[in-house]
């Protein structure tokens, strides 16, 4: 579902709780890239917020250094800036469907390609997997954090229904 208010809160603690695997996240910031969004959903559990994704389209006038690495090498793609699963909704469908919506929605927009990272330094073994699952390729990596993070720069592409 789109975002209410009420759920930026929410949002916020759920990137908090995993700050390991992302960059932290304040209420400007978020509202910044809400703003910026071609895609930004939330996931409910039993009326809980269990997830949300937050993705920007290629042409986003952001500079965030894991983004303009896709710029510089691919056109037509979205960006997911993050997907955020709380530990109580995990393996339970959250972010395959959150995905599987993306997808549509990226279609959609005429986009051709949706690209990520992973982090794999330190590793996230759990989102390397569900990436490998979801048609995920690794096309790159690049060190970020001043060196103290490595991340698996990822696309997929996206199938032309037509055919």
């Amino acid at each position: 579902m789109t975002p209410r208010a009420s759920h930026l809160e929410g949002v916020l603690a759920l990137n908090d709780a995993d700050v390991s695997h992302l960059s932290p996240m304040s209420m400007p910031v978020l509202e910044r890239l809400a703003e910026l969004a071609c895609y930004f959903r939330v996931a409910e559990v039993d009326g809980r917020l269990a997830g949300f994704l937050l993705a920007l389209p290629a042409a986003a006038p952001y500079d965030s250094a894991n983004f303009l690495w896709f710029k510089a090498r691919h056109s037509g793609f979205v960006y997911v800036d993050r997907i955020v699963v709380g530990a109580h909704a995990r393996r339970a469908g959250v972010a395959s469907a959150l995905y599987a919506d993306l997808e549509v929605s990226a279609r959609a927009s005429g986009a051709s390609l949706i690209a990520c990272e992973i982090n794999v330094r330190p590793a996230n073994p759990d989102s390397v997997a569900f990436h490998d699952r979801h048609g995920f390729v690794e096309v790159g990596t690049q060190e970020i954090a001043s060196g103290t993070k490595t991340v698996s720069m990822r696309i997929k592409a996206l199938a032309d229904r037509a055919r």
